[in-house]
């Protein structure tokens, strides 16, 4: 596998934990906002490492980390990360898995084979501007298929959205809250304005705004958790 590059210490990534976050890179969305474009874009890629250099780097750390974040770019559709995993997880540590949810069925494999501990899913919008949101022509039924999944795996879980002011409404919101109302947590992330994917977003996120706080306390009774994350 060609990693995309390697945070080596986060307090932040992997709640609870001391971790380190490896990106994949290649992705199946769009998404204009995207602040990690030379993953998605790999004609931008400038910064791979080898898998091998990877696994160096855990073993020097071995019993100072706890565990491994991945995230991308899009892990699941890399045709190795299954065999990736189990590789990590042999060094015996926890692993937390960020996704889209556009592969289910690697889901629900990783589920089964209880390779992953902790699994954080982007909600890109409510399903009727899921296309719209990501760039891309969406199969919405394996969005569906993986929230479920994620939802009944009895595995710490996760669900965020990147609130993106002149994509997001309000009425955004109301509708994702009614889809996953039940969720064991999910949180309201701000949209950085800085390096993105396509920065002719910005004239459409010029002097828009949308209020974190109140979205968060109208739709908070859905979630048995919910949350603000702010940009610093």
């Amino acid at each position: 596998m060609i990693l995309g590059g390697i945070q080596k210490l986060t307090l932040i990534d992997y709640p609870g934990k001391i971790a380190t976050t490896v990106f994949t890179i290649g992705c199946s969305f769009r998404c204009p906002f995207c602040h990690n474009p030379e993953l998605v874009n790999l004609r931008l890629a400038h910064d791979e490492r080898s898998e091998k250099e990877f696994f160096d780097f855990l073993k020097k750390r071995k019993g100072k980390l706890e565990g491994v974040c991945i995230t991308g770019g899009e892990p699941t559709i890399q045709p190795d990360i299954v065999d990736f995993i189990k590789k990590i997880k042999k060094q015996g540590l926890l692993v937390k898995l960020d996704s889209n949810g556009t592969r289910p069925d690697v889901l629900k494999k990783l589920i089964d084979a209880k390779l992953v501990d902790f699994i954080a899913m982007d909600i890109k919008n409510q399903l009727e501007n899921y296309d719209k949101t990501t760039g891309t022509k969406v199969d919405k039924e394996r969005i569906k298929l993986s929230i479920n999944l994620i939802m009944n795996s009895k595995i710490p879980y996760e669900f965020r959205t990147t609130v993106v002011p002149g994509i997001h409404t309000e009425k955004d919101f109301d509708e994702i809250a009614e889809w996953i109302s039940g969720a064991e947590a999910y949180y309201l992330q701000e949209y950085r304005e800085g390096k993105i994917l396509d920065d002719k977003l910005k004239k459409k996120t010029k002097g828009q705004s949308l209020d974190l706080e109140k979205i968060k306390n109208k739709i908070g009774k859905n979630f048995k958790k919910i949350g603000i994350r702010m940009n610093n």
